[in-house]
C-alpha cells in the first residue's frame, strides 16, 4: 500500500487559488512615513545614504506632503533639523522649533491626516546625545524634564500621536504626566518600547545630523542579544501609559514583534529603518535585486510578524504598488 502524504501544492496552483487562502496583507493604512523638515528657504536636498528621501524647508514641504495625500497614506512621522543647537537641544521644546512649524503646517493643510511627532533631543543637542549630558553620561532624571517639555510643545502645535525615542528609564510616565497636565490626556503615546543599540541607524544619522560627538548609545539603547530585556522594557512602558509599542529596528528583530504582539494587547508597530532601506535601494540600483518584489516582501514578514504599523522610507512606493 502506498504511503499517503498531503498535497499542500493543490493550495497553490493557481494565482486566484493563492489569493483565496493568503494569511495575511499589507495595506496603505497600515503606512506611516517619516519627513524631515528643516529650516531655511527653498531646501529640497537628497540625503546622500538614502536615495528619494530629502531635506524640504517648509515654503517646499507640500511638495513632498501633497503626493503622501494623494497617494492615500494616512499618517506621517516628523522628524526636525535645526539650525543651531545647544548642550540642552533647547530647540527641541521650543514652541516655534522646526518640527512644531511643521506639524502645524501639516494639520492646517492636511487636518485628516495622522501626524506623529517624534519625541527626541538627539537631531538639537551640541552632543547628539538623546538627554543632558554630565561629565559624559546621559542623566536619565535631567532628560526626563526636558523630554516632556517637548512631548507638551508638540502637542501644542497639534501633534495627533506623541512619540519618544530616547529610552531613558520613566519616559512614558513623565511624558504622560506633562501632556496630562498640560490638558493633553487624550493625546496618545507611541513609544519606541524595545530600541536597540543598532548598526542600521547610520543613514539617518546622515538624515538627521543626530551623530554622538562622542561615544555611543549603548548605556541607554539595547543590546541586540537580548530578548528578555524587551519584554521587561515592554511591560514597563505599558504600565506607565504607553498606548501604542514599538521595536525598532524591524527586519532583525521580527522574533522581538511576535513574541510582544503574543504577550500584550497593544497596537504594534515596527521601524523599517534607515539601514534597511538604503541597503535595498543600492541592490536594486546596481540590478542585483527587484526592488518591488523585495519591499512587499520584507514589509508583508513584518506584518506576519505582528505589526499592526509600519514606520518606512517605503511607504510612496508602497502605496503606488499597492494601487497599481
Amino acid at each position: 500500500m502506498e504511503k499517503a502524504f498531503n498535497r499542500h501544492r493543490r493550495l497553490r496552483r493557481t494565482d486566484s487559488i493563492r489569493s483565496m487562502v493568503r494569511e495575511t496583507f499589507l495595506r496603505k493604512e497600515d503606512l506611516i512615513y517619516p519627513i524631515f523638515a528643516v529650516e531655511g528657504e527653498d531646501i529640497k536636498r537628497e540625503v546622500p545614504s538614502m536615495p528619494g528621501v530629502f531635506h524640504f524647508s517648509m515654503d517646499r514641504i507640500n511638495e513632498e506632503m501633497d503626493q503622501v495625500y494623494k497617494l492615500g497614506i494616512p499618517s506621517v512621522m516628523v522628524f526636525g533639523v535645526p539650525k543651531e543647537k545647544d548642550e540642552v537641544g533647547s530647540q527641541a521644546y521650543c514652541d516655534t522649533g522646526i518640527v512644531q512649524q511643521a506639524i502645524s503646517h501639516i494639520k492646517e493643510r492636511y487636518p485628516d491626516l495622522t501626524v506623529i511627532a517624534d519625541t527626541c533631543l538627539c537631531q538639537y543637542t551640541d552632543h547628539g546625545h538623546c538627554g543632558v549630558v554630565e561629565e559624559g553620561y546621559v542623566n536619565n532624571d535631567k532628560s526626563l524634564e526636558l523630554l516632556a517639555k517637548t512631548a507638551v510643545s508638540q502637542a501644542k502645535a497639534g501633534a495627533d500621536i506623541i512619540a519618544p525615542s530616547n529610552m531613558m528609564d520613566g519616559f512614558v510616565a513623565a511624558i504622560r504626566k506633562g501632556l496630562d497636565e498640560a490638558g493633553f490626556e487624550d493625546i496618545p503615546v507611541m513609544s519606541y518600547a524595545v530600541k536597540y543599540s543598532s548598526a542600521f541607524y547610520g543613514p539617518f544619522r546622515d538624515a538627521a545630523h543626530s551623530t554622538p560627538q562622542f561615544g555611543d548609545r549603548k548605556t541607554y539603547q539595547m543590546d541586540p542579544a537580548n530578548r528578555l530585556e524587551a519584554i521587561r522594557e515592554a511591560e514597563s512602558d505599558i504600565k506607565e501609559g504607553a498606548d501604542f509599542l514599538m521595536v525598532k529596528p524591524a527586519l532583525s528583530y521580527l522574533d522581538i514583534i511576535r513574541e510582544l504582539k503574543d504577550r500584550f494587547p497593544l497596537p504594534m508597530v515596527a521601524y523599517n529603518v534607515s539601514g534597511e532601506y538604503s541597503m535595498i535601494k543600492a541592490a536594486s540600483q546596481n540590478g542585483w535585486l527587484n526592488e518591488q518584489e523585495v519591499v512587499m516582501e520584507k514589509l508583508t514578514s513584518m506584518k506576519r510578524a505582528g505589526a499592526d504599523l509600519i514606520i518606512t522610507y517605503f511607504a510612496k512606493d508602497v502605496a503606488k504598488w499597492l494601487s497599481e
